[in-house]
């Protein structure tokens, strides 16, 4: 069955990106768990930025500030003692921290305290809608490939035209000759990043993605020699089967 685009009616109008973004890693993780050997697991992860980031924001705007102890009131144990005052600032200025939302699947190796050695991030919208957040996701995966772990990026985004894979291979000073021209707005990627005899290497499997077109497998890496495979067309039909998406 084909990817439908989930930006546009007539799809935009049954269902609704954030229920697609939030079922998918957990439909990944039910496909993964039969495939995975053991001692490893794997777990969903999702995490609305922008929302929390508000919904926190008034709390603290709203709420009322707690007095500090008062060491001389009754109950207290003994006198108070004094705390030097810190220094002013040298610059303050209001900002907004960007808060990233987290569409994603994480494989852990339950026998070494839980390591993280893979990591499938399904891009949302807002990590493509500003440069700020762009870097903080690109960075992100950067950071991941010099622990080690396997990084495979999903973005069936089609209402912004970025790609954030081109991006990851700009910050490593990398380029793919099949993205290098107008690079599709939507692909599927799996990176893996290792060390060959004290040299750093990155290896990629890399799709561009199409409406209308079946999606890939990628694989997904556990050690340095074992895989697993993330059938990404199986796991997006049987989302779209369990919200009734046509």
């Amino acid at each position: 069955m084909p990817l439908r685009d989930h930006f546009e009616p007539p799809v935009s109008k049954v269902a609704s990106w954030e229920e697609v973004h939030g079922l998918w890693p957990a439909v990944i993780v039910q496909q993964l768990f039969p495939a995975l050997p053991e001692g490893y697991v794997a777990a969903p992860r999702v995490h609305r930025g922008a929302e929390v980031e508000i919904d926190v924001a008034t709390f603290k705007r709203n709420g009322e500030s707690q007095p500090a102890p008062d060491q001389n009131a009754a109950g207290g144990a003994g006198a108070a003692t004094a705390v030097a005052a810190p220094p002013l600032p040298t610059l303050e200025f209001d900002t907004e921290l960007p808060d990233q939302d987290e569409y994603e699947v994480r494989v852990y190796d339950d026998v070494h305290a839980r390591r993280l050695v893979a990591a499938v991030e399904i891009v949302s919208p807002s990590n493509k809608d500003c440069p700020e957040n762009r870097r903080a996701f690109v960075a992100k995966c950067s950071a991941l490939l010099q622990e080690g772990v396997s990084v495979s990026i999903v973005d069936l985004i089609t209402s912004r035209n970025f790609n954030l894979y081109t991006d990851l291979l700009d910050m490593i000073r990398r380029s793919d000759p099949a993205f290098s021209r107008n690079p599709p707005a939507i692909y599927a990627v799996t990176c893996r990043g290792r060390t060959l005899g004290h040299v750093p290497k990155v290896a990629i499997w890399a799709h561009p993605l199409a409406v209308g077109k079946p999606l890939p497998q990628l694989p997904i890496w556990l050690t340095e020699e074992l895989s697993i495979t993330l059938d990404l067309e199986a796991s997006y039909q049987e989302t779209c089967r369990l919200l009734r998406i046509p």
